[in-house]
């Protein structure tokens, strides 16, 4: 497989940056996408020329690092992180462009490197159960409606890579931060620290420069863990309720 690609190329944040254009060949289609990227880097470094700077760690689908921006799509054109993508969802003499996720919050450190600490803000701000609970507990100590921990569970598996973010027109992050009040929030551990969770982590996403959610829902379709789009609704309703109890 022979591909065109148009990368996104800037040596540091204040680098202006644009697209570059390299040919690349020999490209199966048993390959991931990020292993078409080394192979890049490995033509770069025989040539001389820097390789592309881009994020990546696990390679499963489990971290979140492979942000990426593809033909304007973010992880590309499946639904799934950009580790899992293969070359066989494009074409032999295809032109792709990779960019980087384009938000306010996520300002770019290098090539297709964005600074995502935004999100670990957020989280700090209050998504987390601060209380002592001792030694773990026995499984079935504490009660939960299985309805309520499924949910719980299926929305735990948000991996905070951006995709939401960068597929929003707004650049908000409700999906995510939706997505850690409802984990929190469905269960009785989190239960003591609710209305003060949403409202410090609401504040803190406002303050990061992330924009508001207007219902649009790019955010789920671009999803690699298909957290709904419901996550925004309890996001609503538990602030709500926070500000009538003073918060």
């Amino acid at each position: 497989m022979n591909l065109t690609l148009k990368i996104w190329r800037q040596q540091n944040p204040a680098d202006k940056g644009g697209l570059k254009t390299y040919e690349l060949g020999g490209v199966s289609e048993d390959m991931s996408f990020l292993e078409m990227l080394d192979v890049l880097n490995e033509q770069l470094n025989e040539t001389g020329e820097e390789p592309v700077a881009f994020d990546h760690d696990c390679r499963e689908g489990i971290c979140g690092s492979c942000a990426l921006m593809i033909d304007g799509q973010a992880h590309g054109p499946e639904v799934t992180t950009t580790c899992q993508l293969h070359m066989r969802s494009f074409k032999d003499g295809q032109t792709i462009t990779i960019e980087p996720w384009r938000a306010d919050a996520f300002p770019v450190i290098k090539d297709l490197v964005t600074d995502r600490s935004a999100f670990d803000r957020i989280i700090q701000a209050g998504g987390y159960i601060s209380a002592n609970t001792g030694s773990a507990p026995e499984a079935n100590s504490v009660p939960a409606p299985r309805d309520k921990a499924t949910r719980a569970f299926n929305v735990a598996t948000c991996i905070g890579c951006g995709a939401c973010v960068a597929a929003c027109p707004n650049g908000s992050a409700s999906l995510f931060l939706g997505a850690k009040i409802t984990h929190l929030g469905e269960l009785p551990q989190g239960q003591p620290e609710r209305d003060g969770r949403v409202a410090s982590m609401v504040a803190q996403h406002d303050a990061e420069g992330f924009g508001g959610c207007t219902n649009i829902g790019e955010c789920t379709a671009a999803c690699p863990k298909e957290i709904p789009l419901d996550v925004i609704s309890q996001l609503n309703k538990d602030l709500r309720t926070a500000i009538r109890h003073g918060h």
